[in-house]
């Protein structure tokens, strides 16, 4: 089976299989910025958005999203010009082994877009779903609320 998707921007046309997952999909057309975690949706290693909404790419059949509008935290900045999202984690240490920052960049991408001031508890509640191993979340709620500011303070 064959399906465009515009991921990241852009358009891409790919072969797959009908039960492949989104999460398989991007894995083999290079997207490895989405990790492969638990497979059972209870990580967030692989999660992406999907016309701005968080989903669990490996809870998600390929063949349902084809034409839809997925962004990876590649999506969201590069290296070269990294969102405000990104940086933050960085300044404050919040990534260590980087298996799980991804989907934790692109789960506070979606809390800020709904809610630009959220407390902790709100925090908190946004992250839920995205397991860290390395870092306590003490520092990656500190990166949310760093992030929040700031992009509050930039408009």
């Amino acid at each position: 089976m064959e399906g465009s998707f515009c991921i990241n921007g852009e358009e891409v046309t790919v072969s797959f299989h009908p039960e492949d997952t989104l999460l398989a999909v991007l894995r083999k057309y290079g997207f490895t910025e989405v990790k492969e975690g638990c497979r059972e949706g209870e990580c967030g290693s692989c999660v992406v958005l999907l016309g701005g909404v968080l989903v669990n790419s490996c809870q998600v059949f390929a063949a349902s999203v084809r034409d839809k509008k997925i962004t990876t935290v590649k999506g969201l900045g590069t290296m070269h010009a990294p969102h405000p999202i990104q940086t933050a984690f960085v300044e404050v240490g919040a990534v260590q082994c980087g298996f799980c920052t991804p989907g934790m960049i692109c789960a506070t991408y979606a809390l800020l877009e709904k809610n630009p001031d959220p407390d902790e508890t709100e925090i908190r509640q946004a992250l839920d779903g995205n397991l860290c191993r390395c870092t306590g979340y003490v520092k990656i709620i500190e990166a949310v609320r760093l992030a929040a500011r700031r992009m509050r303070e930039n408009g």
